[in-house]
């Protein structure tokens, strides 16, 4: 063999191995970060319920592949401060109204009832049990008298008017619809629980079928009050928006389900709207806030948002710091060190937000202290996130969140500046959480037009919530009124603006 021919061999052996180790090292890199995402999967499914993975954050945690190069001593740091031994849910006693109705039992002994007249009372021993009725129902009877003049019986009969309903000729008063309505979306039970509830318990049958007649029914009145508390929103200047997925029947999907969202505004302390589109496009979010909306709009990282405020000079995005720390809470497996000093830099920013919604600080006290305390960790975070880029590979958990928190920096630095504006979307995601728990239940709408009368039901009802206002009580009101109310007085019966017309009546009768 020629030495030419030999050496030309050895050459492409050793490209081969050489090959070779570098498919070997990419393979162990690949499953290295593999077992990093199951390791954070494991946590979200199987840790603590505040930090479970939503699935609709699933495509971002499992984008993308490679190795963190952390050369940082394992040592997890302290945390901020040491958690409280007291419950954050306060008192766990029962605590009951003050005019809660007391059903008396006397039980006298036996000799005494056998000898009253030998027997002196010196006191009593008293003892309660809180106890508990279920509800019933009742034929509510509507009498209405005929009458004829006496002098002039030839002419027809005179008979009050009929009282307006919700449901034209139908059986169904404003309670019983208030009931099915609360049961559904405030209690998460589908109709057919109710079906079964109402006929097992009490003996009174009603079709599922008719309860999504009377919902639909309902609705048509309701959602006149909605589009109200939507116009409140529009022009508000500052509204919070998330989306939730929501599967539905779609007769042209050949008995698959379909995916839509549940669109989400809410506006802190003012009021919540929630809108279904069977997309996730920008333009839902003209629909829900208007084509000629101006003002702060404070989102997550998902690009709907960007697009929609592109080109619209008046509204401003904010940042959610909430998504921001989820990516580095899900890298501290990978490098625990540096996230958990991360960690900790933003449970300052949250503990200086708590102590100023606990003092009821207005947006101007809320702005000088984001000058004063927020702004020298948000800029030592922004200078740590720059010297730590370089160290970690871009498509790692720790890179990845890196990257997601220096692309939203501009809108996540923005809250400083403005007091009212919150670090985070939590109350609007605390808003979506009902319909969360709803579809655990119900499992999906049965057509679009269900999804958009579940909005509207959703809406009042977190709206009762948010203020403090019992949803039966409410609906029960609203839909006895609404058959004969003015599209001039809609406005009025708004949960809040209801709640307001109800406190002098009830100071009164106090």
């Amino acid at each position: 063999m020629r030495p030419d021919s030999l050496h030309h061999k050895v050459d492409a052996l050793q490209q081969q191995v050489a090959l070779l180790q570098k498919a070997l090292e990419e393979s162990r890199r690949e499953n290295t970060l593999l077992r990093q995402k199951l390791d954070a999967l494991a946590r979200r499914f199987f840790g603590k319920k505040s930090e479970r993975l939503d699935p609709a954050q699933l495509e971002l945690l499992l984008t993308g592949l490679g190795e963190s190069d952390e050369t940082l001593p394992e040592k997890a740091e302290p945390p901020a401060r040491p958690p409280s031994s007291r419950s954050r849910r306060g008192d766990r006693r029962i605590r009951t109204p003050e005019n809660l109705e007391v059903v008396r039992q006397v039980i006298e002994p036996e000799l005494v009832q056998a000898e009253p007249e030998q027997w002196k009372r010196i006191g009593e021993e008293v003892s309660r049990q809180l106890d508990f009725q279920p509800g019933k129902f009742f034929w509510n009877e509507t009498v209405r008298p005929k009458y004829v003049r006496c002098d002039q019986r030839a002419l027809p009969p005179l008979v009050a008017p009929a009282p307006e309903r919700v449901v034209e000729h139908g059986v169904a008063a404003p309670g019983l619809l208030a009931q099915v309505l609360v049961g559904k979306y405030c209690d998460h039970l589908p109709f057919y629980r109710q079906e079964q509830i109402y006929w097992q318990r009490h003996g009174v049958f009603i079709a599922r079928q008719q309860m999504v007649q009377w919902t639909e029914q309902s609705v048509r009145l309701l959602e006149g009050i909605t589009r109200c508390l939507k116009e409140e929103m529009q022009l508000s200047g500052y509204v919070q928006v998330d989306e939730t997925p929501v599967r539905y029947q779609d007769s042209s999907l050949k008995g698959r389900c379909g995916q839509g969202y549940l669109w989400t505004g809410l506006v802190p302390g003012l009021g919540v709207v929630y809108e279904w589109h069977t997309s996730r496009a920008a333009r839902c979010l003209e629909s829900l806030l208007g084509a000629d909306f101006a003002g702060k709009l404070q989102c997550d990282g998902y690009g709907a948002y960007p697009a929609f405020a592109k080109g619209r000079d008046g509204v401003e995005l904010f940042g959610c710091w909430s998504h921001a720390r989820r990516g580095f809470f899900d890298a501290k497996g990978e490098a625990p060190r540096v996230a958990g000093w991360i960690l900790n830099q933003i449970r300052l920013l949250y503990r200086w937000e708590e102590q100023l919604r606990e003092s009821r600080a207005g947006p101007a006290l809320r702005e000088v202290m984001r000058s004063s305390h927020h702004r020298m960790v948000v800029e030592r975070l922004r200078r740590a996130l720059e010297r730590l880029r370089p160290r970690y590979l871009p498509k790692s958990l720790m890179g990845e969140a890196i990257k997601f928190a220096r692309n939203q920096w501009p809108t996540l630095e923005r809250f400083l500046d403005h007091g009212e504006v919150e670090i985070s979307t939590n109350l609007v995601e605390n808003a979506i959480r009902p319909t969360a728990l709803g579809k655990k239940n119900w499992l999906f709408f049965g057509s679009p037009e269900a999804g958009q009368r579940s909005a509207v039901i959703y809406t009042l009802i977190e709206n009762c919530r948010m203020h403090g206002v019992e949803p039966y009580a409410y609906l029960k009101d609203v839909l006895t009124r609404l058959p004969t109310t003015t599209n001039r007085q809609v406005a009025q019966l708004t949960p809040l603006n209801w709640q307001k017309a109800r406190q002098p009546v009830l100071r009164q009768a106090a």
